[in-house]
């Protein structure tokens, strides 16, 4: 599919003059809706306005050089970029693919970098995103929620990031659906490294990557948190995992707040520092959720893909079908060492390893650096 060629068949196409705009400073594209309001000036004629009336414009000495003089490597370079592979696209906010739900925000990206196909950006999407450094409850959490969503029908969105982000990714992976990466950095810098095999595999399960930043930009420290809005714009509904309460996470829900978009948070444990800012959204007012459907009813109105050719999967016998022992219960839903489970329950630790691992067949604990940790009903 190649994007590039479809969208780009004139060298001076409209493409050319977004790629021009993108370079003026402090310049949006709510700044070019009011210029036309006031001055009934759109995109074209702005690039071709003679610097004294730009002045008169209220433009500064800054956005007229750029405007008079855009930066050609930038635009060449993008262009190379784009034709240069068939799964790349570039979308210009006025062009018939960029996502409807996007364009509602404050600060909607003038153009959207991406590898895959374009039109899932149109999909309903639910963004999930957390801490760098989670609890292994947080990891189980993450994968969990973002596999059953994405069998749900939902398209699952997130930052790619360590932590929380990857594996929400991994999840909606093994869930069927697409899942889509909102990148940080220059869309031809995927970070961090580590994620490149992640990339590649959102990628060969017809997911998307996208990205507002040309290649070859260097990337910024404030890159990162400025993405969120873009996370959140194209969802409309966002699950924080875990958070500190100062974390970008907490950038993305309150993004998500300012957008008119639902915010829902899982609850933790009161000792955990990455569950405090989780709390602080619900008694903010996010939703809490214990499962996906806390998050399914509140979007009923939506009709979801049905996904095809999916693998029934074997359903997981519920806890009240297990035999009544001490061992189940002495296993909490935080990491607990396998020592302190023999001792809580009574039972030898070798007996205690193997009626451990049926649970872990069945899906009610898992096994975890440190101990076991109990999954419960979801």
């Amino acid at each position: 599919m190649q994007q590039g060629v479809d969208l780009n068949d004139n060298p001076n196409s409209e493409l050319e003059n977004w790629l021009k705009l993108a370079q003026i400073p402090n310049f949006s594209i709510v700044s070019l809706k009011k210029l036309k309001q006031k001055f009934d000036v759109g995109l074209p004629e702005l690039l071709a306005t003679p610097k004294n009336s730009l002045q008169e414009m209220g433009f500064s000495h800054k956005q007229i050089e750029i405007i008079i003089h855009p930066d050609i490597d930038i635009i060449t370079t993008s262009l190379q970029w784009l034709i240069s592979a068939n799964n790349r696209f570039l979308l210009h906010f006025d062009h018939p693919s960029y996502p409807n739900l996007l364009k509602q925000i404050s600060s909607p990206p003038p153009l959207i970098y991406g590898y895959g196909d374009p039109k899932h950006l149109g999909n309903y999407q639910i963004a999930i995103v957390g801490s760098r450094t989670p609890s292994p409850q947080g990891k189980e959490n993450a994968k969990f929620f973002a596999r059953r969503l994405s069998e749900c029908g939902w398209t699952v969105t997130s930052g790619l990031a360590l932590g929380i982000d990857g594996l929400s990714h991994q999840g909606a992976i093994l869930g069927g659906f697409t899942t889509i990466a909102v990148l940080g950095t220059a869309i031809d810098k995927m970070y961090p490294r580590r994620h490149i095999q992640l990339a590649q595999q959102i990628l060969l399960n017809d997911g998307v990557i996208i990205s507002e930043f040309a290649p070859s930009i260097p990337g910024r420290p404030e890159y990162f948190p400025r993405r969120n809005r873009i996370i959140s714009g194209l969802s409309v509904g966002t699950l924080i995992v875990e958070a500190a309460i100062k974390s970008g996470s907490l950038i993305t829900a309150r993004c998500a707040l300012e957008q008119n978009r639902e915010v829902f948070a899982l609850p933790g444990n009161i000792h955990n520092p990455m569950s405090a800012g989780c709390h602080h959204l619900i008694q903010q007012g996010a939703k809490l959720v214990t499962s996906v459907e806390d998050i399914n009813e509140e979007f009923q109105h939506l009709i979801l893909p049905t996904l095809t050719g999916k693998k029934d999967m074997p359903e997981k016998p519920p806890l009240q079908s297990l035999e009544p022992n001490k061992l189940l219960d002495s296993v909490d839903f935080e990491v607990t060492p396998l020592d302190i489970v023999a001792q809580r329950s009574g039972i030898e630790v070798a007996d205690v390893m193997s009626r451990l691992l049926e649970y872990e067949l069945c899906g009610i604990v898992t096994a975890v650096p440190g101990g076991y940790i109990k999954l419960g009903k979801k």
